[in-house]
């Protein structure tokens, strides 16, 4: 909420005020100024913005850090270092074991392209710890031979990335990094519906399926060896159409019971849904949905009705796909 994360800013202000007494932190409310709003482009509630060198031009968008934690370090990869530089293999398992989460960039020599956008995208995932070594026994020992972003996890390597130079962007390394915040399938709840929107990939597919059906397992295998393959592009969603609470998403998708189990695709930007064209939950499938999709070549399934003028005026606002999930969530 809003209020929690006033207060983590502030808590993050009263932390950094003592170790960077340069950096200011103050807050703004915008309903009374009209001009500061517009001239901001200001659109969602709350928005964190940091200005650099005293100018008021082109301030860097502070998104999706929600603890105080991670305010400080957003701040310090800003204004210092954006990855620590690791000499020694003993440096580098302390950094690795530190954290559930961490990112470390091996290379052949610190100044290319790809170092660059790693570092570019250690500043904006302030959640986790972020590393970088061209230190030959360093690589050696992780059997590391080009230029590579190695996530581990809980002390663990379970993703590595060959960076080659002018092929990777930030966002992209930003997406795909962030997607181990979550579970490779993540099962829809409130807590998670949170967490969901935090990572910065539009696409999410969601496999509408009773839990407890005799074929739940073998469609859960192959929904996550699927998974696996489009990490960083779609985020896999479970739904659970047993559990009430969930009736508001089976309702926005017009899932019916004798329609499970569903699969559909959702696009955050454009609130285009769609249909997965087979019936069945393979593997094959669910690859090629997904494929066909990221090439733009699925069907829509169902387009959003426009926002209706009035959807504010009373006490209960009216929701179409459009303004669903910046009201919902």
């Amino acid at each position: 909420s809003s209020q929690n994360l006033s207060e983590e800013f502030a808590e993050a202000a009263r932390q950094l005020k003592k170790e960077a007494p340069r950096i200011q932190f103050g807050k703004i409310d915008v309903t009374h100024q009209h001009d500061l709003r517009k001239e901001f482009n200001i659109q969602a509630f709350p928005t964190v913005k940091f200005f650099v060198n005293g100018s008021r031009k082109d301030p860097i968008d502070c998104k999706g850090v929600r603890q105080a934690s991670a305010f400080i370090t957003w701040v310090k990869r800003r204004t210092g270092p954006s990855a620590v530089l690791i000499n020694s293999t003993d440096q580098a398992e302390a950094i690795i074991k530190a954290d559930d989460l961490a990112v470390i960039g091996f290379f052949r020599e610190l100044h290319n392209d790809s170092v660059e956008v790693f570092c570019e995208t250690a500043r904006d995932v302030p959640e986790m710890p972020f590393g970088m070594t061209a230190n030959e026994d360093v690589c050696a020992n992780y059997s590391i031979r080009k230029n590579t972003l190695v996530v581990f996890k809980k002390g663990k390597p379970v993703h590595n990335e060959v960076l080659e130079n002018g092929r990777q962007n930030k966002l992209d390394l930003t997406r795909l990094i962030k997607t181990f915040t979550l579970d490779l399938v993540t099962e829809y709840n409130i807590e998670t519906s949170v967490k969901l929107f935090d990572v910065p990939v539009e696409n999410h597919i969601l496999l509408f399926t009773p839990t407890n059906s005799d074929t739940f397992n073998v469609i859960y295998e192959n929904y996550k060896s699927a998974a696996a393959e489009f990490r960083g592009k779609i985020l896999f969603v479970l739904v659970d159409t047993n559990e009430t609470r969930n009736g508001r998403v089976f309702e926005y998708f017009r899932i019916r019971d004798i329609d499970v189990p569903a699969v559909r695709i959702l696009n955050l930007t454009s609130d285009g849904k769609y249909k997965m064209p087979a019936d069945e939950v393979t593997v094959e499938n669910l690859k090629e949905f997904c494929q066909s999709y990221l090439n733009g070549k699925a069907k829509i399934h169902l387009p959003s009705e426009e926002i209706p003028e009035d959807w504010d005026k009373m006490p209960v606002k009216v929701l179409v796909g459009k303004n669903f999930h910046s009201i919902v969530f």
